[in-house]
């Protein structure tokens, strides 16, 4: 069940602050405050799931297309061209502690010769 006082949740209704890199009707993209890249954005989308189970079953089709485009918008913002990983993690085993629905970006020098 979706938690409405999760942090992110807070962040989109303006209630916490955030390092704002983008932004539309369908996400948010802000500055992960610990930080585990050079780069390390969120992006969250504007609608209340809890994974990306939950997202892609229940999401209407505009909120889920806007999302990805916010998400490659994201990246374009941040000049990454093409040296960037996108994670989502799922479940508290995998390491998501906010259940809100969310991808990392992430950008390193090293990643240009981890691929």
């Amino acid at each position: 069940m979706y938690d409405n006082n999760n942090v992110f949740a807070k962040i989109l209704r303006g209630e916490l602050p955030s390092t704002k890199i983008y932004e539309d009707d369908y996400a948010l993209a802000f500055q992960n405050i610990s930080p585990r890249a050079k780069t390390h954005v969120l992006v969250v989308p504007k609608g209340e799931f809890t994974d990306v189970y939950d997202f892609t079953a229940n999401a209407p089709t505009e909120l889920q297309a806007g999302f990805w485009a916010a998400v490659r918008k994201t990246v374009d913002t941040l000049g990454l061209n093409n040296n960037f990983r996108i994670v989502a993690n799922t479940g508290p085993g995998a390491g998501q502690s906010v259940f809100h629905f969310h991808v990392h970006i992430m950008s390193d020098e090293r990643f240009k010769t981890d691929f």
